[in-house]
């Protein structure tokens, strides 16, 4: 019975070192795995902090994200209402045009581009007034005139005079900055 004892300890002492290798890799890989979330939570959180204080080092949060607000509205194209440039759509005009030799027809989509959202929405409401404008310009022209490049950017430039007109006699002309084609088709 005296080897049996021996022989115990022997075994004994064998698995020890194998459970301190599992136990030594088990705590290595929970150390990488709290190291790696760590970095990421902080680099996470870091993000959104420098976003929004884009001013100097040393300066308030405050002040920074009131910067990076103007900064962006800057960037979106956000400014003064009463100037900015705005984008008033016509419906599509389809219109006869005038005998070359051929009779023809003009199907059209405009958007005028006009400074101030306040003047875009009174030109909404006036929206017949300004139709009826172009399309008497448009039923004047013959489809050889407009089918070029060159005729299409004069009827352009004929559409901005006859939009920027006044809307009533003794009204001021319109600022009407352009006028756009978004679908230009003659048959």
């Amino acid at each position: 019975m005296a080897q049996q004892p021996a022989a115990a300890t022997e075994g004994a002492v064998e698995s020890a070192p194998k459970t301190k290798k599992k136990l030594i890799i088990l705590i290595a890989i929970v150390l990488v795995l709290a190291i790696g979330g760590g970095a990421a939570a902080y680099f996470m959180l870091k993000k959104p902090d420098a976003a929004h204080a884009k001013g100097k080092p040393g300066e308030k949060a405050e002040h920074g994200e009131e910067a990076a607000a103007e900064e962006g509205a800057e960037e979106e194209g956000h400014a003064d209402p009463k100037t900015a440039l705005t984008f008033v759509p016509f419906e599509t005009f389809t219109v006869n045009l005038l005998p070359d030799p051929d009779e023809k027809f003009l199907q059209l989509d405009l958007t005028m581009e006009v400074k101030g959202a306040e003047l875009a929405e009174k030109m909404k409401t006036q929206m017949p007034a300004l139709r009826n404008r172009v399309l008497l310009l448009l039923t004047s022209k013959k489809a050889s005139d407009i089918s070029t490049p060159e005729g299409k950017a004069q009827l352009s430039e004929e559409l901005l005079v006859e939009l920027k007109k006044p809307l009533t006699a003794h009204g001021k002309p319109l600022q009407v900055t352009q006028v756009l084609f978004t679908s230009f088709v003659i048959q």
